[in-house]
């Protein structure tokens, strides 16, 4: 072989060997990137399977807690009613008079597990039996609150309070019959 065929040849061999490399290369940054970017989403979805996990416990405690005081199913008009009962019998036993009493739409929207009956009531008193009675029905354990509050000094007797409030019961209504 003669010597231009050979340099000829190491040419090849060499332009050849460059070419092969700048294949695999590019085939290696783009694997190389594609790897990244998988590194990256699994980060990703770590520290969003750390952030449930520590959010697991609190959640866990509420859906303990919920479980152990949900109350039995019951009729909207049986929950309506004895919620304006037990106001009026705690507003009357706080020393509060009755101005008016209001029941309002039970929220029963589809799809929801618990209803709300509600209840509007005005009553007027001292600002310690106004606290008692609040105090005596909020209650979380039976899932009652008082949701809206308005509060103002009574026209007549400044001794007095006139108040307004919706107090509200979330309730798990009776399943239709079938």
């Amino acid at each position: 072989m003669s010597p231009r065929e050979k340099n000829l040849l190491i040419f090849f061999a060499a332009a050849g060997f460059l070419v092969l490399n700048f294949l695999v290369i590019g085939w290696y940054r783009s694997k190389h990137a594609e790897i990244a970017r998988q590194h990256a989403l699994a980060i990703q979805k770590l520290e969003s399977a750390e952030q449930f996990r520590a959010s697991r416990e609190q959640v866990t405690d509420q859906m303990d807690w919920l479980a152990s005081h949900e109350p039995k199913p019951a009729a909207n008009q049986d929950v309506q009613t004895a919620l304006q009962q037990l106001c009026q019998t705690q507003a009357e036993s706080a020393g509060l008079t009755i101005t008016s009493q209001n029941p309002q739409p039970t929220d029963a929207a589809a799809g929801l597990y618990f209803h709300r009956a509600k209840i509007e009531m005005a009553v007027n008193g001292t600002e310690e039996a106004l606290y008692r009675w609040l105090d005596q029905l909020n209650t979380p354990e039976k899932l009652r609150i008082a949701s809206s509050i308005r509060i103002s000094p009574n026209v007549k007797d400044d001794t007095k309070i006139d108040c307004k409030a919706v107090i509200e019961q979330w309730f798990v209504p009776v399943p239709p019959a079938s």
